[in-house]
């Protein structure tokens, strides 16, 4: 999806006054409050403040900052070098000038590439001139930035069919960080995965971490989902009031009703809709409009 940039007065507008959204408690524990909206559903930001600033950049994350939003979500990847970098394709062309720097490399694979070849992209100028220069974070440089922010983490084991182990390695990346604490693997952390063996293998790993997956399940697959993740996250157009209820019913790894993160919400008609089913967050790149549409 090509995200279009709103108006830095637009986004200066909407900063201004907005406050903090802390979560309480585990990561698997009730919906996030809003001011006097206790049951108002989670707002994630989706690779940051994507609709704002370039995806998965240190941009997104320090926008949705300032934006008030604790919860951002990420993609992981690896390089041909064994680095982990947060990006959402499994090419670069989309959103770095890697075709203009590397023109004989196509198709331009992320896993194709070393760190430090990705680290001279431009992750910034196909979002708008303001954002050039950006780069393309590695997991560390992106954990240390919303810890320093005091954000939370859902962070995305993407494609890991491409990437044999990479559950492992991202543990490593979040223990030597810091993150696999009991602060903030109580409070900070979801690990999630479109792949149920990645989310699985996550579980088997580390069983204190918390865990979602991508997708819709059968109702009737879910409490075999149960047995290894949190939450189930599925796209908000697949979703029925009957389906969140049926997740909700279960309980998930750690005991707790499994909980329903719904993505990539990014209007208000939307937002209110999903919310009406009573989901117990959304994922939006329009963080904002979501928040003001159910809060």
């Amino acid at each position: 999806m090509h995200l279009r940039p709103r108006p830095a007065a637009a986004l200066a507008a909407t900063a201004v006054g907005v406050t903090a959204l802390l979560v309480p408690g585990p990561a698997w524990a009730g919906p996030h409050q809003v001011a006097g909206h206790p049951d108002a559903p989670l707002v994630i930001a989706h690779r940051g403040a994507s609709g704002y600033a370039p995806e998965n950049t240190l941009a997104a994350v320090d926008t949705a900052d300032a934006m008030g939003f604790a919860w951002v979500e990420n993609d992981v990847q690896r390089t041909s070098d064994g680095e982990l970098v947060v990006v959402h394709d499994d090419s670069l062309a989309r959103t770095t000038d890697v075709e203009q720097r590397f023109p004989d490399r196509a198709p331009w694979k992320v896993q194709d590439f070393t760190a430090a070849e990705i680290a001279t992209l431009d992750a910034g100028s196909w979002f708008g001139e303001r954002w050039a220069g950006a780069r393309v974070p590695t997991l560390q440089q992106y954990l240390r930035r919303v810890d320093a922010n005091g954000q939370k983490l859902l962070l995305e084991i993407k494609k890991p069919e491409l990437y044999p182990g990479i559950e492992r390695d991202t543990l490593r990346v979040l223990g030597e960080e810091g993150w696999l604490d009991r602060r903030h693997v109580r409070s900070r952390l979801v690990v999630q995965s479109f792949g149920a063996d990645s989310v699985r293998a996550v579980h088997e790993q580390r069983p204190d971490v918390t865990t979602g997956f991508l997708g819709t399940p059968a109702v009737a697959d879910l409490p075999a989902y149960a047995a290894f993740t949190d939450q189930i996250n599925p796209t908000h157009t697949s979703l029925t009031a009957e389906y969140v209820a049926a997740v909700q019913a279960l309980k998930g790894a750690h005991g707790k009703p499994l909980r329903v993160n719904t993505w990539t919400v990014n209007d208000a008609a939307g937002a209110a809709r999903v919310a009406g089913f009573g989901v117990d967050g959304i994922i939006t790149n329009n963080p904002d409009v979501v928040r003001d549409a159910v809060g």
